[in-house]
């Protein structure tokens, strides 16, 4: 039964797909928009969009634990420069646009997600 069973396995291990997810956050923070799968991302934008909302803050507490959870440099960009974009809004930071091609090799959907400007 697949009660209480929730997000994506993506076929890895649970150190791989927090590893894959960590580095997908960290591109999307660093470059603000990144084309992957669609089912990646899916799964990505609960999770960054929950960085910034802890990154509107605006205190140490959370700095440090956007420290914890991104390498130094997105950590810094997310509280520094995203989240004062934000400051008025009450979610939905990122958009996920699905792209008309299917990738060459496997055939997978493929996705942009980006920040709402």
């Amino acid at each position: 039964m697949k009660h209480l069973s929730k997000g994506r396995k993506f076929h890895r291990k649970t150190g791989q797909r927090t590893a894959l997810m960590k580095t997908l956050a960290n591109n999307l923070i660093l470059e603000e928009r990144i084309t992957t799968t669609e089912a990646k991302a899916k799964e990505l934008k609960p999770e960054v969009e929950k960085m910034v909302t802890l990154a509107k803050n605006q205190d140490t507490a959370s700095l440090r634990l956007l420290i914890a959870r991104l390498p130094k440099k997105a950590a810094e960009k997310i509280f520094y420069e995203v989240a004062p974009k934000y400051k008025a809004r009450h979610g939905g930071y990122l958009r996920v646009v699905k792209s008309a091609e299917a990738r060459m090799r496997d055939g997978s959907a493929m996705a942009t997600i980006e920040f709402v400007s």
